[in-house]
């Protein structure tokens, strides 16, 4: 048992198919509740989803927060739940935090996912996120310009719930806000280790959308090029939340990974 680990303080969901577990990992300023359309697809599998450090029910009191911290809030997680080998799957963020378990916990993993990752970031695709960042700052409410950013026009105006559910999640409270700017900094001040990239050495599948201008196509192939055991694949027409607006296509996708 991990040392000072309560169960109450990592907010998790765990289904026990007997198998090894997919293990989920969100992004910055979500929840778990982001993987709803896999876990649902998913379901003839064990699934563990749960809410990083600071995000949905899981609180943090530190002043700054780390990829490290977050391995080993998953770590201490797999311990509570004596499991030994996971396929690990991250968005985003989440995928930062993929890899940087990767690194430290190798042996844990069975098969690696990396969905919408950001990787080889240039000067101005480094800048616009700085520039987000500040604004976010700002605390302002979020724009639909920015579910743009993740959802297609036609995929917002079909589904107003998935609007408005997002609008909900990202219209922070002033001491989630805190939480969030922490996470936030992490992620858009995010310089890449290229040597810990090329030694991870687990399966693993890049996955990204077509039209995703914060992870990129180029940026996708670069990473899973510099990975040793990695393959890519393209999600037609999808958008940086490509695992909801494009469920079906990245669950088959994940599915004939894992269980190849």
């Amino acid at each position: 048992m991990p040392h000072n680990f309560d169960p109450n303080q990592y907010y998790h969901s765990f289904i026990d198919n007997k198998t090894e577990p997919l293990v989920f990992v969100h992004g910055v300023g979500l929840d778990q509740k982001m993987w709803d359309s896999q876990v649902n697809s998913l379901s003839d599998h064990s699934i563990i989803t749960y809410d990083l450090l600071g995000h949905g029910k899981t609180p943090y009191n530190k002043e700054e927060i780390t990829l490290n911290d977050f391995s080993n809030q998953l770590d201490d997680l797999l311990q509570y739940l004596k499991i030994d080998k996971i396929n690990l799957i991250g968005f985003s963020l989440g995928s930062l935090v993929a890899l940087d378990f990767a690194s430290k916990f190798h042996d844990k993993l069975k098969t690696l996912t990396l969905l919408g990752t950001t990787y080889g970031r240039t000067i101005e695709q480094r800048s616009l996120v700085i520039e987000r960042f500040e604004q976010a700052k700002l605390n302002k409410p979020i724009s639909k310009q920015a579910l743009k950013r993740w959802f297609t026009d036609r995929y917002l105006k079909d589904h107003p719930e998935i609007y408005d559910q997002f609008i909900k999640i990202l219209t922070k409270r002033d001491e989630d806000h805190v939480n969030f700017l922490k996470a936030y900094k992490l992620f858009t001040y995010h310089q890449d280790d290229i040597n810990m990239i090329k030694n991870i050495k687990t399966k693993t599948l890049v996955m990204t959308g077509s039209d995703d201008l914060g992870s990129t196509v180029e940026m996708s192939k670069s990473l899973s090029n510099d990975l040793i055991n990695s393959n890519f694949t393209e999600i037609n027409n999808g958008k940086h939340l490509c695992s909801i607006e494009c469920a079906d296509d990245v669950n088959i996708n994940l599915k004939n990974f894992i269980n190849n």
